[in-house]
């Protein structure tokens, strides 16, 4: 995002953004950025790692070339300010896996695949999409809603077979990509949710972790080979009541469908998270459970697992009350 990475500066930024405080987090980010714009003007300057794609040049009114340079999730979390740049016309530069979903997307401008359309579009300003919340200067206030229009995206044709009647459809994935393993956990650390009556289980894990040999011995059902895409991903959320992620993309697309989905947090979990709270701006559909301590599960999947299992009650009562039944 707009995190500085200049070491005294980034501390400050991380710490402002988990307690709410944007506002502190964007003056420390100016703190790196707007002498790095004065020299920019000057002869032989070359951009450093530290910097922003984004120069300050206003967005409203002119071509913008959004690039999404990081983290599928981050794609997905950072949409949402796009519509709302009111720039003439917007290029949006993403990775391939999304093209399908976001073609044609309302308020996204012409989508492009960032990885084989060269050279980039003619444009006024440049600015990564994880940018856009500083340029934005956003708040917790003044934060966009997930951007709305992604269920209208979705393949019609469901995945799922058709429902049973008084039961809870969970969809579930326990492992995040490799560049940070200390965000997963394995199957027999989620035994806990298992034993929840009145549930039935979708595994949408891909990777590795969907070979997993536990699965067999489980009640639940494998849908790798039936949601490979994201698009066919997002189509079984749809069709779900809840989806249970640990931290990476399969989470933001879940809540950026506004879906219910409740993620399992490390102690020390990204500063996107925040802290000391079990929901999150990001997404109003979503509720978090974190470690308490570091690399112990126990403590946050016995807190789901019983959050489960009201869930489930709620579902069957719904089922069996009188208002349903017409008794």
């Amino acid at each position: 995002m707009s995190a500085p990475a200049v070491a005294d500066i980034s501390g400050d930024w991380f710490a402002a953004m988990r307690r709410g405080d944007w506002e502190q987090a964007w003056r420390a980010t100016d703190r790196v950025e707007l002498p790095r714009r004065a020299r920019q003007r000057q002869p032989g300057f070359e951009r450093g790692a530290e910097h922003l794609r984004w120069d300050g040049t206003p967005l409203a009114g002119r071509v913008v070339l959004v690039r999404c340079e990081h983290g599928l999730g981050d794609t997905l979390q950072f949409l949402r300010f796009v519509p709302h740049l009111g720039a003439r016309h917007v290029h949006l530069m993403v990775q391939p896996h999304l093209l399908k979903l976001l073609h044609d997307g309302p308020g996204l401008g012409a989508v492009h695949d960032y990885w084989t359309d060269e050279p980039v579009p003619p444009h006024e300003v440049d600015i990564e999409v994880m940018e856009l919340a500083y340029a934005t200067r956003a708040t917790l206030r003044t934060l966009p809603p997930p951007y709305p229009h992604l269920r209208a995206q979705l393949p019609r044709a469901s995945v799922l077979h058709p429902p049973r009647e008084g039961r809870l459809r969970v969809g579930l994935l326990w492992a995040a990509s490799d560049w940070d393993p200390t965000r997963s956990l394995t199957l027999q650390a989620l035994a806990p949710v298992f034993d929840v009556p009145d549930v039935e289980f979708f595994s949408l894990q891909q990777g590795p972790a969907a070979d997993d040999p536990m699965l067999r011995a489980l009640a639940i059902e494998a849908l790798s080979a039936r949601t490979a895409s994201i698009e066919l991903a997002a189509a079984a959320m749809h069709d779900l009541d809840l989806v249970i992620s640990v931290d990476g993309m399969p989470a933001h697309l879940a809540g950026t469908l506004g879906r219910p989905t409740w993620v399992l947090l490390k102690q020390q979990a990204d500063w996107r998270w925040m802290q000391g709270r079990d929901d999150t701006p990001w997404y109003p559909s979503m509720r978090l459970f974190r470690q308490q301590r570091e690399g112990d599960w126990d403590g946050a999947v016995q807190q789901l697992a019983a959050a489960l299992r009201e869930a489930a009650r709620h579902q069957r009562r719904q089922v069996l009350s009188p208002a349903t039944t017409g008794r």
